[in-house]
C-alpha cells in the first residue's frame, strides 16, 4: 500500500486525485503544514508515502517516474516528493523543520518543493528523473495553469513512455531490428498484468527449447533453433522494456535477467555440440572454448568497470578520443557492432545455425569474440596506462572478490604481504599472467597423466597468492581476475581434450559452466552492493587455485575414463553448492526488501 498526502484542495477540473489513484496511491488531504506532518506520521513506516501539491499539473507518466520507481529511497519532481521506508527518516526530519519554520500555517507556496529543497540542503540524495518533454509543474495563477494544461495536451505521454521503455544505449541489431516492435509487446504484457520476471522465464524456456531443437542434429531442427533463439532474444529485450515501462524493478528480477542470459547462451552452445555429435562431428572443444572466451571477456568488462567507476582524477586522452568518436553518428554504431554485443552475437549464431553447421557457427563465434575481446581489452589497457586515476579501497576490495581466491592463495598472500610491498606496481597482473600461461601451456605441452601440470598448478597457486598480496589499486590490476579465470578454465579445457575419451569434454563443459555461474553471481552481488559471496562458499569450492590444482591432480592420478567421471562429479558438486546458496541469497534479498538495482547493464 502507498499513501499520497495532497497539500491543499485540488483546483476545479484537476485530475490529480484520479491520477494518483491510478498509480496505486491511497489519498489523504492536508489543509496546512501541521496537518501534513500529522498525516505523514500516521502512515506506517514500512509503506511508501508521497507528498503532492494539489495544484500539480502534469502528465501521469511524470508522476509515475517521480513517485513509483522502486530503485530510489527518495525521489521527486516539481510539486511532488516521495519516500520509501529507507528514506522516511530523512523526509520526516525535513517535514518537521518546514512545519516549525512555517508555524503550521496555511499553505501558500509548494510544500513538496520546500521539502525537496530541505532534503538537498541536508545532503540527502534525492533522485530526480529525466522528464524530457513531460510536464510537471505547480502553476502560480490561472494563466500559468492554462498554459501548463495546454503543454500537457501537446505531448503524448504514452508515446514518451513507450520510447523511454527502450534502453538508452543498445547495440545496432537490438535498436533497429528488435526494439521497434518489442516495446509494444512490453506494453501488451503490462496491460495484462504480466511481470518482467515472467517474461524473463518465458525467454529462458524458449532458449532451452531452441537448444533442444539444435540437439536434434537435423536441418529442420537447426532452422527451428535459429528462429527460437531470435524469439528468445525478443523476449529478453521485452522483459527489460516491461520493467522500464511499468517501473517494475526488483533485485530478484535483475539477477534473473542477468543469469538467465548466460544460461540461455551456454545451454545453446551445448545444444549445438550435441546436434553436431549426432552427425558424427565432435565440436565440444569449440563449444567449451566459446564459453571460456565469452566468460573471460565478461570478466574483463566487470573488472575494468569496478576498478574505475568510482576512481578519482579519472582522466585519459584515450577516453577523450573515444568520446570524440562517439560524437560522430556512424562511428557510434560501428564501435558498438564490432564488440559483438548480445544482439549481434545471437543474431549471428541464429543465422549460422539455420544455414550452416555447428562447426562453422562456432568458428565464426570464436573469431568474432576473439576480435571483440582484443579490441576492447587493448582499448582499456591504453586508457589505464594514460589515466591519472586514484582507485579506491572499495574498488580494490571488489577486484579481490572477483579474484575468487581460495584458502591456498589467501594463505600465501598473507605470507607474502610484507615482501610484496616493495614490488613494482605492475607486479600483480604480471605474475598472474605468468602463472596462468605456465599452468595452461604445461598442461597443453605434456602428455595426459604426467606430473608436470601438478607442479605448474602449485606454481600457479604461488603466483596467485603474490598477485593478491597487496590491494589491487595499480593501473592494470583489473587484469588479475580475467587472467585467473583464463587459467582455471583453460586448464580444464586442455586436460579434458587431452584425455581423449568420449564424454570428457562435455563433463568439462559442465564444470566450467558451474564455476562460471559462481563468478557471474559474484559480479551481480557486487553490483547490487550486497558484497561478495560468503567466505565459507569460496572455501568449500576451493577457490580458483584450489580447483585448478585439484583438476591437475585428478588428471595425474586417474585414467582418462576415471578422470571423466571425476570431472562430472566435481561439476555436480560445485553446481549444487553454488546454486543452492545463490538462490537462497537472492530470494532472501528480494523478500527482505533489498533495494531494486538499476537495469542499464552491459550490452555484451
Amino acid at each position: 500500500m502507498s499513501t499520497a498526502i495532497l497539500t491543499g484542495q485540488p483546483v476545479p477540473g484537476s485530475s490529480i486525485e484520479a491520477d494518483l489513484r491510478s498509480l496505486g496511491f491511497d489519498l489523504r488531504t492536508a489543509a496546512d503544514t501541521a496537518e501534513a506532518e500529522t498525516l505523514l506520521a500516521e502512515v506506517p513506516g514500512d509503506e511508501r508515502v508521497a507528498l503532492v501539491d494539489a495544484r500539480f499539473v502534469g502528465h501521469v507518466h511524470a508522476l509515475r517516474l517521480g513517485l513509483t520507481d522502486p530503485r530510489f529511497p527518495l525521489a521527486g519532481i516539481p510539486g511532488a516528493v516521495t519516500a520509501q521506508p529507507a528514506g522516511r527518516q530523512a523526509l520526516t526530519r525535513a517535514m518537521a523543520r518546514e512545519n516549525s519554520a512555517s508555524g503550521g500555517t496555511t499553505l501558500v507556496d509548494s510544500l513538496a518543493d520546500r521539502i525537496l529543497t530541505a532534503l538537498d540542503a541536508d545532503g540527502t540524495g534525492v533522485h530526480r528523473p529525466e522528464l524530457g518533454s513531460l510536464v510537471a509543474a505547480v502553476p502560480a495563477d490561472p494563466q500559468a495553469r492554462n498554459e501548463a494544461r495546454q503543454a500537457v495536451a501537446d505531448v503524448d505521454d504514452e508515446a514518451v513512455r513507450l520510447k523511454s521503455a527502450v534502453k538508452a544505449r543498445d547495440g545496432f541489431f537490438t535498436t533497429y531490428c528488435i526494439s521497434p516492435y518489442s516495446r509494444y509487446i512490453a506494453r501488451w504484457c503490462a496491460r495484462r498484468g504480466l511481470t518482467p520476471n515472467q517474461v524473463t522465464t518465458a525467454s529462458l524456456i524458449t532458449a532451452l527449447i531452441a537448444a533442444a531443437c539444435a540437439a536434434t542434429g537435423t536441418r529442420g531442427g537447426f532452422v527451428a533453433a535459429g528462429v527460437l533463439l531470435i524469439a528468445s532474444f525478443v523476449l529478453d529485450c521485452t522483459d527489460g522494456q516491461l520493467a522500464r515501462y511499468s517501473l517494475q524493478y526488483s533485485t530478484l528480477g535483475a539477477w534473473l535477467d542477468a543469469t538467465f542470459d548466460r544460461a540461455k547462451e551456454y545451454a545453446y552452445y551445448a545444444g549445438l555440440a550435441l546436434g553436431a555429435a549426432r552427425d558424427g562431428d565432435d565440436v565440444w572443444a569449440l563449444a567449451l572454448g566459446a564459453m571460456v572466451l565469452q566468460t573471460c571477456r565478461h570478466v574483463v568488462d566487470f573488472s575494468f568497470n569496478e576498478a574505475n567507476h568510482d576512481a578519482t582524477a579519472n582522466t585519459s586522452p584515450t577516453a577523450a578520443l573515444s568520446d570524440k568518436l562517439d560524437s560522430v553518428g556512424w562511428t557510434v554504431w560501428v564501435r558498438r557492432m564490432i564488440i559483438l554485443p548480445i544482439g549481434e552475437r545471437w543474431a549471428m549464431i541464429a543465422v549460422l545455425t539455420a544455414v550452416t553447421t555447428p562447426r562453422i557457427t562456432f568458428y565464426a563465434l570464436l573469431i568474432g569474440c576473439a576480435f571483440a575481446a582484443t579490441y576492447t581489452t587493448a582499448g582499456r589497457v591504453l586508457r589505464s596506462l594514460t589515466r591519472r586515476a586514484r582507485r579506491t579501497d572499495r574498488a580494490a576490495g571488489a577486484l579481490a572478490d572477483l579474484a575468487d581466491s581460495g584458502p591456498l592463495a589467501q594463505g600465501l598472500a598473507g605470507a607474502l604481504r610484507k615482501p610484496a610491498r616493495g614490488l613494482p606496481g605492475f607486479t600483480a597482473p604480471a605474475v598472474a599472467l605468468l602463472g596462468a600461461l605456465a599452468v595452461v601451456l604445461t598442461a597443453a605441452l605434456t602428455d595426459f597423466g604426467g606430473p608436470w601440470p601438478v607442479v605448474a598448478a602449485l606454481g600457479y597457486a604461488l603466483t596467485s597468492g603474490l598477485a593478491v598480496a597487496r590491494p589491487l589499486k595499480g593501473a592494470l590490476d583489473w587484469l588479475v581476475p580475467p587472467f585467473l579465470r583464463a587459467a582455471e578454465y583453460g586448464t580444464v579445457l586442455v586436460l579434458a581434450a587431452e584425455a581423449d575419451v568420449n564424454g570428457a569434454l562435455p563433463a568439462a563443459f559442465g564444470l566450467v559452466a558451474a564455476v562460471a555461474y559462481h563468478h557471474y553471481d559474484t559480479v551481480y552481488r557486487i553490483r547490487g552492493d550486497a558484497g561478495a559471496p560468503p567466505a565459507w562458499l569460496v572455501r568449500s569450492i576451493g577457490g580458483h587455485e584450489g580447483r585448478t590444482l585439484l583438476v591437475t591432480v585428478l588428471a595425474a592420478l586417474l585414467t582418462a575414463s576415471q578422470f571423466k567421471v571425476a570431472l562430472t562429479a566435481l561439476a555436480v558438486v560445485v553446481a549444487l553448492v553454488v546454486l543452492v546458496e545463490s538462490i537462497r541469497f537472492w530470494v532472501a534479498a528480494h523478500q527482505g526488501g533489498a533495494p531494486a538495482v538499476h537495469d542499464e547493464g552491459e550490452t555484451a
